[in-house]
């Protein structure tokens, strides 16, 4: 149902809404009613702009399951890597004002971080590498139970419990993967590169990006913090026949290993801030970040050759971040050759999600932004739903979007 909150959110002269009970969105309605239905998301906010307006929003399903608590369009979710979009975004605004310049070592920053090569050679990592997952870094949850990040006793961001000075002493124990610049992989860049911010402008990461991001597009509800606990959802992992709610420490499986979650740390904060992880927000104020992307957005904060270069793919579409015919930016993958990849989307698409099962892009061809948040990891962001939800989503926007 649509509140006070959230028109309060995202209802502004730049981003009026539209009817969202338009009939042009039935085949929404059901995709969104038959991954309910059928058991495979719990609970979801999906929110569609076109060419800057709101034109459809709906909350469905359940934001606590066994509570009975229906899903609200202001509900707030734990964020996973919808967290990389806005850090990456606070950290060309340190760029924008020389603050940081990108192809400088992390060394002249934290000079204690030093991967080395396999060899014990050492290979200096730029701070564009670490925008682009081209560091050499890796996540744990990509390597089997014994691999090397697991050895170390290396957080994912997701998992943390020991303080980002200790995780960066973890990581830089562990060999790089490739030369920084020859491979890519994603990775726990963007928790290297929140040190780095954070040391070069003597502020912690959340306040970095409360100043750059959150607070100058009103973006009340996000940040590493939840505001109001009583909206915070519930997050459940996939299973069979229903979703299962998920315990304080979860390690759900994924490709061919798994991810380590720790849900209290969204409240108690014992760990670091992951700036790869670590935030929590609403679909609202992420639709509004969305929407500060556009070339005439109001509430816009980066200028527009800083978006050009966050959306110009910098690896190649070889690196099939998200399969085929996609590359990557800085902060999301960027979509290189749409019939390769079997999408409707427009080329210079922008995309990404996050495992506790949200998804998200934005076509600039098109002028079409979704926002799918599910508190169901990991359908909501890999299975079914995203797919179904962009099919649905084009369907509805084919005679416009097509012009």
């Amino acid at each position: 149902m649509t509140t006070p909150r959230l028109i309060a959110a995202v209802l502004a002269a730049a981003m009026p809404f539209a009817n969202a009970q338009s009939p042009s969105f039935a085949l929404l309605d059901a995709s969104i009613d038959k991954a309910i239905n059928d058991k495979r998301i719990v609970g979801t906010v999906v929110l569609v702009a076109h060419k800057g307006e709101i034109v459809f929003h709906r909350a469905a399903g359940f934001a606590d399951r066994e509570q009975g608590r229906s899903m609200r369009e202001d509900d707030i979710f734990r964020l996973a890597s919808v967290t990389k979009p806005m850090v990456s975004a606070a950290a060309l605004r340190l760029a924008e004002r020389g603050q940081l310049d990108l192809q400088l070592p992390v060394t002249r920053w934290l000079p204690e971080f030093r991967p080395r090569m396999p060899d014990g050679s050492v290979s200096p990592i730029t701070i564009h590498q670490l925008l682009t997952h081209t560091a050499g870094l890796s996540y744990g949850f990509l390597e089997p139970a014994d691999g090397p990040y697991r050895r170390a006793g290396v957080s994912d961001g997701l998992d943390a419990s020991v303080t980002l000075h200790e995780n960066l002493r973890r990581i830089a124990s562990v060999p790089l993967a490739y030369t920084p610049g020859e491979g890519w992989r994603y990775s726990l860049a963007l928790d290297v590169l929140g040190a780095v911010m954070s040391a070069c402008t003597g502020d912690s990461l959340p306040d970095i990006v409360q100043r750059e991001i959150t607070a100058p597009l009103g973006m009340g509800d996000s940040g590493f913090r939840v505001v109001d606990e009583d909206r915070l959802v519930t997050p459940y992992q996939d299973g069979k026949p229903v979703p299962v709610r998920m315990p304080l420490a979860a390690e759900v499986p994924f490709a061919e290993a798994s991810i380590r979650f720790r849900l209290d740390d969204a409240e108690s904060m014992d760990g670091y801030p992951s700036g790869g992880g670590g935030m929590v927000g609403t679909a609202p104020d992420f639709m509004r970040f969305l929407l500060s992307l556009r070339p005439n957005s109001t509430g816009r904060l980066l200028k527009p050759n800083t978006v050009a270069l966050m959306m110009h793919d910098h690896v190649g579409p070889q690196a099939q971040t998200q399969g085929p015919g996609w590359g990557f930016g800085y902060g999301w993958s960027v979509l290189d050759d749409p019939q390769l990849a079997r999408t409707p989307q427009g080329k210079g698409t922008i995309q990404w999600g996050g495992v506790y099962g949200h998804s998200w892009f934005f076509d600039p061809v098109h002028d079409i932004a979704v926002v799918a948040f599910t508190n169901t990891a990991i359908e909501g962001m890999a299975g079914e739903f995203p797919t179904m939800v962009r099919d649905a989503v084009y369907g509805a926007l084919t005679a416009d979007s097509r012009e």
